[in-house]
């Protein structure tokens, strides 16, 4: 088996742009097993009987008895069983595996599986907190004692699918003491821990390999976790090669999404206009489990001001748990719920005051010096207003803002401001994950990068060889990048939080210094470990202080047709403007950048997915839109070069800033065009309906 896995990877570090890629489900191994999962039928109660049809030889069942250590995943708010034993909290909840070598004789026994249930009235309501956060700046609660007006408006975002293009899977096989496990993963350490607490083993007794993947946005963060425990306990218990790969529709109905969310956002507004503090409240749904939840909900409540400062605020959210599918990490992370929120309403404080839009917001833009919204400083250069001015040049913005502003148009134009925040919320970076990485020179000469960072698309492993090739001044060809396998590679952390370039590429670029400098030396190997810079500070229960050590910025642009018969809306052109520091490849910035800004503007027009007690009503590409390339007209992408000192030549985040002002700016052209206002999306033809029939 050991010969099958480290041919894996010396076949994928070799190949080119030939079509050999090998993704989970294209990889074979002799005496291979097939698993399938059964799952629960109603969306909460309790398992009253479970009769399971008798098994050919050869065949066998894996469940909650059959774990060695907890029946618990391993990620961040450990409260989601790995197999339920008795008490079923959303629709298709595993139950069990069944497993065997003939995978249409597997699915037949699957669908002879009898349970009977004890049904309890499930909650889809978001009634029950199962997390609150609140945190003041300034005097938030004083701001709103004796305002002139207090201007009050509600948002409302739905679901997202990820909508990666290759579905979940894993392939698992002992090998002597230890499973290993071949998986479409972005965090093979997430994965490593999780299995090592429920085998209950030792750390070398598990191995997870990354092979190719086909995209995954946050999808393949933490859900993987719980498909590598199952398949490793059944792994242990059977001893044999055995897969667990999803269809599409198994795979959109029971993976986690992007939370819908609930905000409410209110300003207390002066004599003269001026905005002297806003209060907010966010609530998100985190389904069954609360698993990454409480993380996504601190990234919103954090963008509650937006690319703007504004002096007094009054924070607050909570995670309610309900009866459906749990959801979790997806690009942006909490972010583009509170962009379209707090977009939206400076935009509406505007009509509301009948001034201009575009003065309100140039008088409240974060500038180099400001407090953010949990108190911590805006220490690097912030070039927002030189962006602003180029996104309004190649776009037009200011012309047609006036022409799409006469009553008769159908047509709209929308701008978005924003940053993101790099990296792990907080301390993560230096207290949980304290990422480590190795560089290796060969005696060939070649050198080795070691990190557990995944490539799932966004090009890490031709950007992460082009910062060591270009400091140690070697050509490209002679540093290597195999996909991680944690029997080799150190722990760097997961591959989310917009982390991998400016986190791990810095290590790499301070690793590569220090053997340019030692390159005399035959063969030898330099380790480095994230420090975080000192004057970071952050307390994580009170929000006060710097939740990221470097911010990124940008603008999205938007032109839109509004139908008037149908209510369909065209997207005719974007232009988006980005502070990214230092783009160390142009070209896949600008792929991010053009993938990014699909996902985000989709979010908020195009991406219907809803549930009806439960049960998801998109559970197949057929059913669930996403948008083409003839849906998002021309596109126009800038990049500034803006550098963070501690980032590899400078550069920072880029992968989740692309997506977070999509919606917004497509929300905006959408209301000019139609002359009502946009509070929820996605904003689909039947809502546009509503909202000009009825006013």
């Amino acid at each position: 088996m050991t010969n099958i896995s480290t041919s894996i990877r010396k076949t994928d570090a070799e190949e080119k742009i030939s079509g050999s890629a090998k993704y989970v489900a294209d990889i074979k191994i002799e005496g291979m097993h097939h698993a399938i999962t059964v799952r629960s039928t109603i969306s909460s109660g309790y398992i009253k009987n479970i009769s399971v049809p008798e098994l050919p030889e050869g065949y066998y069942t894996v469940s909650a008895k059959d774990i060695p250590g907890k029946n618990i995943v391993k990620i961040i708010f450990q409260d989601q069983p790995i197999f339920t034993e008795s008490k079923i909290t959303y629709l298709r909840e595993p139950i069990m595996l069944i497993v065997g070598p003939d995978k249409a004789i597997v699915k037949e026994i699957v669908d002879n599986v009898k349970i009977t249930y004890e049904e309890t009235e499930p909650v889809y309501d978001w009634v029950n907190s199962a997390i609150h956060y609140h945190f003041e700046k300034g005097n938030g609660g004083k701001a709103f004692e004796n305002p002139e007006k207090v201007i009050t408006h509600y948002y409302e975002t739905g679901y997202q699918e990820q909508a990666y293009i290759e579905t979940q899977g894993f392939i698992g096989y002992p090998e002597g003491e230890k499973v290993t496990l071949i998986g479409s993963i972005q965090c093979p350490y997430y994965v490593k821990n999780a299995v090592i607490q429920a085998l209950g083993t030792t750390p070398e007794n598990v191995r997870v390999i990354q092979p190719s993947i086909g995209g995954a946005f946050g999808g393949k963060e933490e859900f993987p976790s719980l498909t590598a425990c199952q398949l490793a306990v059944a792994v242990k218990k059977i001893r044999k090669p055995i897969s667990l790969i999803y269809d599409r529709a198994e795979d959109m109905e029971v993976t986690t999404k992007r939370h819908p969310s609930k905000i409410k956002f209110e300003a207390a507004i002066g004599k003269n206009n001026e905005i002297l503090g806003l209060r907010t409240h966010v609530g998100i749904d985190g389904g069954a489990n609360i698993g990454l939840s409480g993380v996504v909900l601190s990234r919103a409540l954090i963008a509650c001001t937006g690319a703007y400062t504004i002096d007094n605020l009054d924070v607050s959210g909570d995670v309610y748990l309900t009866n459906t599918v749990p959801n979790g990490a997806f690009r942006g992370f909490g972010a583009p719920q509170m962009y379209f929120a707090i977009e939206m309403f400076m935009e509406h404080i505007a009509m509301d005051l009948n001034v201009d839009h575009f003065e309100l917001r140039m008088k409240y833009l974060a500038k180099q010096g400001d407090r953010t919204s949990t108190g911590g400083l805006f220490r690097d250069p912030i070039i927002m207003e030189e962006m602003i001015n180029k996104s309004k040049e190649i776009s037009d913005y200011d012309n047609k803002r006036k022409l799409y502003s006469n009553p008769k148009s159908n047509k709209g134009i929308g701008m978005s401001l924003f940053f993101h925040g790099c990296g792990f919320t907080g301390s993560g970076e230096k207290n949980i994950i304290k990422a480590k990485v190795k560089l290796r020179k060969n005696i060939d000469k070649k050198v080795e990068i070691l990190v557990a960072a995944v490539d799932m698309g966004q090009g890490i492993r031709t950007t992460l060889r082009k910062v060591v090739a270009g400091i140690i001044e070697i050509p490209i060809e002679n540093v290597v990048f195999d996909f991680p396998d944690t029997d080799f590679v150190p722990d760097s952390g997961p591959t989310v939080a917009s982390r991998t370039m400016m986190i791990v590429g810095g290590l790499v670029a301070r690793a590569a210094k220090e053997m340019k400098e030692r390159w005399q030396e035959t063969e030898f190997t330099v380790e480095k470990q994230y420090e975080q810079p000192s004057y970071i500070e952050y307390d994580e229960e009170k929000f006060v202080g710097d939740a990221y050590p470097a911010y990124s910025w940008g603008i999205n642009i938007l032109e839109v047709e509004v139908d008037k018969s149908t209510y369909q809306v065209k997207v005719l052109n974007t232009w988006s403007v980005y502070d990214v520091g230092k783009a160390i490849d142009n070209r896949i910035v600008l792929g991010q950048a053009d993938g990014g800004l699909a996902q985000g503007v989709a979010y908020g027009y195009l991406e219907v997915m809803r549930h009806e007690k439960g049960v998801l009503k998109q559970k197949n590409m057929t059913d669930y839109i996403i948008p083409t390339a003839m849906d998002m007209g021309g596109m126009e992408t800038v990049i500034y070069e803006n550098p963070y000192a501690f980032g590899p030549y400078g550069a920072k985040g880029v992968g989740e800033l692309t997506l977070v002002g999509g919606a917004p700016a497509v929300c905006m052209a959408i209301e000019q065009a139609i002359k009502r206002r946009v509070t929820k999306i996605p904003a689909t033809p039947e809502y546009l309906m509503e909202l000009i029939n009825n006013g």
